[in-house]
């Protein structure tokens, strides 16, 4: 759907350039700004790898099974029917640091290899579990102690406090944050939702197979 967006903005844009004979800044614009993207992606890659050599220690050196110790009682009450010991949760808290860093690039593979994991608890494959819906609300709001991304963009443009926006940026992220799980457990106690809830259809099964 994106690219049909993309391609449209792309065609609207060469259309009014032609119409209003200013096609040839139309393509200079495009060009300078295809430059300043690559300028501003270099200048990203050393604190990505900065911070993502420091995840890649923090896991070996078992920081991350530290954490996931001191946030299960959170995690209990986020995600109760996933095993304490399951490789899914390690992964969700890897891709949550890496959020509160603000490292989203960094976050994307970790994010998806949790989902792979949750999957793998998933009896019923075609439809998400809670705590997948869960995770995926606290993924895409998630909190950002410390935007990374967004301060290494302003450094390299020449922002004179690139800092100052942290204190913004964490309150309007944790609000979000609460608003997404709390809307995720507030609708999966809904009769229409609970139908199609994985869990309790397999429990629903393992009863009537009592019976």
């Amino acid at each position: 759907m994106l690219n049909y967006i993309w391609l449209f903005l792309m065609l609207v844009s060469i259309l009014v350039g032609a119409v209003n004979g200013r096609l040839g800044e139309v393509t200079k614009a495009a060009v300078d700004s295809a430059s300043t993207a690559v300028e501003i992606s270099l200048g990203l890659i050393g604190i990505m790898a900065l911070w993502l050599g420091i995840m890649k220690i923090a896991e070996k050196g078992g920081i991350i099974r530290v954490l996931a110790r001191l946030i299960r009682p959170i995690g209990k009450f986020l995600f109760p029917r996933i095993p304490e010991d399951h490789p899914a949760i390690g992964l969700m808290l890897m891709n949550l640091v890496a959020n509160w860093l603000g490292l989203g690039n960094a976050a994307t593979p970790l994010g998806l290899k949790a989902m792979e994991s949750l999957q793998s608890l998933n009896k019923k494959k075609d439809t998400a579990t809670n705590a997948m819906v869960v995770f995926l609300a606290l993924n895409t709001a998630s909190i950002c102690i410390i935007p990374m991304t967004i301060i290494a963009v302003r450094t390299e443009l020449g922002s004179k406090n690139p800092f100052e926006i942290i204190s913004t940026t964490f309150l309007a992220s944790l609000c979000a944050t609460i608003a997404a799980v709390t809307a995720a457990k507030l609708l999966q106690r809904l009769p229409s939702f609970k139908k199609t809830d994985p869990d309790l259809e397999e429990e629903r099964k393992d009863e009537d197979g009592r019976q």
